[in-house]
């Protein structure tokens, strides 16, 4: 061990293991099997690391993830160790290379992601080179109750085998008891010593709040930790965009991240966020795994996850040094629902699976129970919540909810498992307390049962809690092998000979949360009454542009036209991103002409203390940034403008709506080479002069003034776009 400390100091400059670290790297070096289960943060990736330097040969390292790999390829070869990965990214000379590499010794540690394991090709490659052991990181992966189940992982033990005989190191920061049972038998790892640290993250402030007028609590949450970073993670690729676009529009550096981004952008925008160019990363749970950032301050769940295990490896990407970790998920029933639908086409099985892991998480969200006691719980372990009590450290302990007397509740809740012979499921039990009269319960005769109907003033929400909040207490047991059934424990025994008094929590009470979020189509929501603009400050608005229109020598309109004043006298935007992000505006227009607007809003706001952090401007992106790239480039290209509208299907007038929009917030766009054959030089002088001196830009005056002249509204419309990219942008 002595060796082994040292190595340690001088490869990642620590003076000590932190935890079970240093035990494990022994059982490893002892060519033992060896099964982790280690919370994230906790440091399990030295676990096998360590031994891979340590000893000859290369380690093999199974991993399911390509940015899990990258990071820590990096961080190995950073410190002079010799890691490399072979994944479906790789061209087929750098597979060779790296192989070639490993053959000749030169690398420590091999990751692989399952998939590149199963080809043959690799298994033959394996078989030549001296491999010292295997490590399966993220183990969970392995069992159809884990959170993120991969069926690859199942053939892992057989290719291993076909290998060499090699001692295995399996992995996991979340596995339940049924889990870790599901590992050690696929991997033939029962009689594996077995390492497991305690999940309590005692860092990590849990919290659940209503999923009602969400967007302006996460603006709030976000400002108040302006600077620091965090994580907020969306079921779909969709919401990533649109909630990342909301936060920029609200002048937060944000960025977005999901698998059907290219890889240079998913790359870019991850680095980013690990270099601290962007504060938060709006990501799918694609983003995180194996992320080696120890300030992530907080994570935040947009939507509900899909199981307690996902919903603790997320929220276990905070605070990993140890300090401020703050977990907030937005939880509405609605999103139970939508899950629940998207289950509807798995077989009736993974059906059934995926409900009992939705069921987990209503019921953490809905409880009054400490977070952290419910948390532990569900991974096998028990914890005294009067530590949570004290420190506050869920919203549940900080904030405690009414409690009544349980007594006679808790006698029934066990009773009803006694006497249907510890065979049914919380659903079931609370039918047979109810006293429901369904078909399953008649057939069973438990309609004949002394508990059947001692429940029914009570109703179905009530006594699943009573249910749960009995097995938090231990009076009843999980079965293990039988995932869903609930059994009795000796507690449970010793209290229906001897009742006692026990304070029972009432649950949260979700129903009245918005099934919607907020509305969000373009719609700036102040604090003024009605949405109206500060009519105050739109005046002053309006004499800056006068003036700077006036030193400009140039039309009030071209500089900012009305709307775009009275957003501005809305959301008050105090910084460059924020005025950018007003509608017509755009950074071109904020380049020429925003400092002084800016000026003026930062000092309107701070005489009339006007409070912003209440200002959130809600918007969609729908698919104008698409379409403003798509005809940037064409007209870059120069192509002519009936192509350009006849490849997206649009009608002219429609492809000069676009070609406004951009225009109009600040880019500037050059149509002379269109212009040059469709209007003479004549007409073209006319209209640039009537824009110059006219009040408005607006179509239907021109048409007035040209009403004698061979000037079409299309005409106009050219010119107008001319006459702003050249004044105005």
């Amino acid at each position: 061990m002595e060796e082994i400390r040292k190595k340690l100091k001088e490869v990642f400059g620590y003076d000590s293991f932190r935890g079970n670290q240093e035990p494990i790297i022994e059982n490893i070096m002892a060519g033992n099997n060896t099964f982790v289960i280690m919370p994230t943060g906790a440091g399990k990736s030295m676990c096998y690391q360590m031994p891979a330097i340590l000893q000859e040969g290369t380690a093999i390292v199974i991993s399911p993830l390509i940015a899990l790999m990258k990071n820590q390829v990096d961080q190995m070869n950073a410190v002079g160790i010799s890691a490399s990965f072979l994944n479906s990214t790789l061209s087929k000379t750098e597979i060779n290379r790296i192989r070639k590499a490993t053959l000749e010794g030169k690398v420590k540690l091999l990751y692989v992601a399952p998939e590149s394991l199963t080809k043959e090709e690799n298994v033959a490659f394996l078989k030549s080179a001296n491999i010292s052991f295997a490590a399966i990181d993220e183990a969970h992966c392995i069992s159809e109750w884990g959170h993120d189940f991969r069926p690859e992982y199942r053939k892992i033990k057989s290719i291993i085998d076909q290998i060499k005989q090699m001692p295995i190191i399996a992995l996991t920061a979340t596995a339940t008891p049924k889990v870790q049972m599901d590992i050690q038998r696929n991997l033939h790892m029962e009689a594996a010593d077995l390492f497991k640290s305690s999940f309590n993250r005692e860092n990590l402030y849990y919290e659940v709040r209503p999923k009602k007028a969400i967007k302006k609590q996460l603006i709030k949450f976000l400002r108040e930790h302006k600077g620091k970073s965090g994580i907020i993670y969306c079921l779909s690729r969709k919401k990533v965009e649109e909630i990342a676009k909301f936060l920029q529009v609200n002048g937060l550096s944000a960025a977005p991240y999901h698998a059907g981004f290219e890889p240079a952008i998913r790359m870019k925008n991850q680095d980013d966020f690990l270099n601290e160019e962007v504060d938060v990363i709006v990501a799918t749970i694609a983003f995180g795994m194996g992320i080696d950032k120890p300030d992530v301050r907080f994570v935040i769940h947009y939507d509900v996850p899909k199981s307690l295990e996902g919903y603790y490896q997320e929220t276990g990407r905070a605070g990993r040094d140890g300090l401020e970790g703050n977990c907030v998920m937005f939880y509405s029933y609605s999103d139970i629902l939508k899950l629940e639908k998207f289950n509807k086409d798995k077989t009736v099985t993974e059906r059934e699976n995926a409900k009992v892991l939705l069921d987990e998480m209503t019921y953490y969200a809905e409880s009054a129970i400490c977070r952290r006691k419910q948390l532990l719980h569900y991974f096998g372990e028990e914890y005294d919540d009067s530590e949570c009590k004290l420190s506050g450290m869920c919203d549940n302990c900080r904030y405690p909810r009414e409690e009544f007397e349980g007594k006679e509740y808790v006698e029934k809740a066990i009773k009803s498992v006694k006497q249907t012979e510890q065979r049914f499921g919380l659903g079931h039990l609370v039918g047979v307390i109810r006293g429901s009269q369904n078909q399953y319960v008649k057939s069973y005769g438990h309609d004949k049962l002394e508990v059947f109907g001692s429940g029914s003033e009570q109703d179905e929400h009530f006594w699943k809690s009573v249910l749960r909040q009995t097995l938090l207490n231990e009076f009843i047991l999980k079965d293990i092998e039988n995932i869903g059934i609930l059994r009795m424990s000796k507690k449970g025994e010793a209290f229906l000979k001897n009742p006692t008094s026990i304070m029972l929590t009432r649950d949260h009470d979700f129903s009245d949360v918005d099934t919607d979020d907020d509305a969000s189509n373009d719609t700036p929501a102040s604090p003024n009454a009605g949405n109206s603009y500060d009519p105050v400050l739109f005046d002053l608005l309006k004499a800056e542009r006068k003036k700077i229109a006036r030193e400009r020598d140039l039309p009030p309109y071209v500089i900012v036209q009305d709307p775009s004043l009275q957003e501005m006298a809305t959301t008050y935007p105090t910084t460059a991103e924020a005025l950018a992000n007003v509608n017509g505006i755009g950074m071109g227009k904020v380049r020429k002409f925003g400092s002084s607007f800016l000026s003026l809003i930062q000092k309107y706001v701070e005489d009339n203390d006007i409070d912003i952090e209440d200002v959130v401007v809600i918007k969609s992106s729908g698919n104008k940034s698409k379409n403003k790239i798509f005809i940037i480039q064409q007209i870059d290209r120069k192509i002519d403008l009936d192509e350009m509208a006849s490849i997206k299907g649009w009608t002219m007038s429609t492809l000069l709506d676009e070609i406004e929009m951009i225009c109009f917030s600040g880019t500037k766009l050059n149509l002379d080479y269109f212009l040059e054959q469709i209007m003479d030089e004549d007409k073209e002088d006319d209209i640039m002069d009537y824009f110059m001196n006219a009040d408005s830009d607006n179509i239907e005056e021109a048409m007035a003034e040209f009403d004698d002249e061979d000037v079409s509204e299309e005409d106009l419309r050219l010119i107008r776009i001319k006459f702003i990219s050249e004044h105005a942008n």
